[in-house]
């Protein structure tokens, strides 16, 4: 699956951090030393998100002429309000691993790792949201075979979560493993191109079955 390639491409990144660990997170020396497989390593997460994009819009051009098919029995969802708050964890999520980012760049090892750690939180907290937003269609007989509009809601938002849970494992991979060949803002900043792409998937998965809706 494309979450696992994207996956594969953070961990490596993750678990090749060592040599500058000992260094400031901005470190001058590791840094240039990191540079070329720097490149390479957020080279191949661009690439592995350009496919998962493209795999997120053949699913929304599918849900586009399903929709609109003439004969079509598309029935309008009403969504879990929680979906509401999920997307505002999704996005505090952001601004937490942005601002831990700051932190390491600054030298502020303990704060880093902390606000590191309440991403972490929070997107697990997301993936609780959505089981809940999965339980509360259940319960209203809304199931994935129900119709082709629930359908979709189950499939663009299991595609998205399985992402979302590769991303915490990343996190987690960063925060329990020690770094080896890549500086630490450059392994950060492979794992932030991954989480804030997944922020923004998210939103625009969210605008289209609100749409929809």
């Amino acid at each position: 699956m494309l979450a696992s390639a994207a996956v594969e491409s953070i961990q490596t990144s993750a678990g090749a951090n060592k040599g500058a660990g000992g260094r400031s997170g901005g470190g001058g020396e590791g840094s240039h030393g990191a540079r070329g497989p720097g490149r390479v390593h957020i080279t191949g997460m661009l690439i592995a998100l350009g496919g998962i994009l493209m795999f997120f819009s053949a699913l929304i051009s599918a849900w586009v002429v399903r929709r609109e098919l003439p004969d079509a029995d598309w029935q309008p969802l009403a969504l879990p309000h929680i979906l509401w708050l999920n997307t505002l964890v999704l996005a505090l999520s952001g601004v937490t691993l942005a601002y831990s980012r700051r932190c390491l760049a600054a030298g502020r090892e303990a704060d880093y790792r902390y606000w590191w750690g309440i991403t972490t939180i929070l997107g697990a907290g997301f993936l609780a949201g959505q089981l809940v937003a999965w339980r509360r269609m259940s319960a209203a007989g809304l199931l994935l075979a129900t119709s082709p509009s629930s359908s979709f809601f189950y499939v663009f938002t299991a595609a998205h979560a399985l992402h979302v849970l590769g991303g915490i494992a990343a996190l987690l991979a960063m925060a329990f493993r020690s770094p080896r060949q890549l500086t630490p803002p450059v392994a950060t900043q492979v794992v932030a191109l991954y989480w804030h792409f997944l922020a923004a998937l998210w939103f625009l998965i969210f605008a289209v079955l609100w749409l929809g809706g």
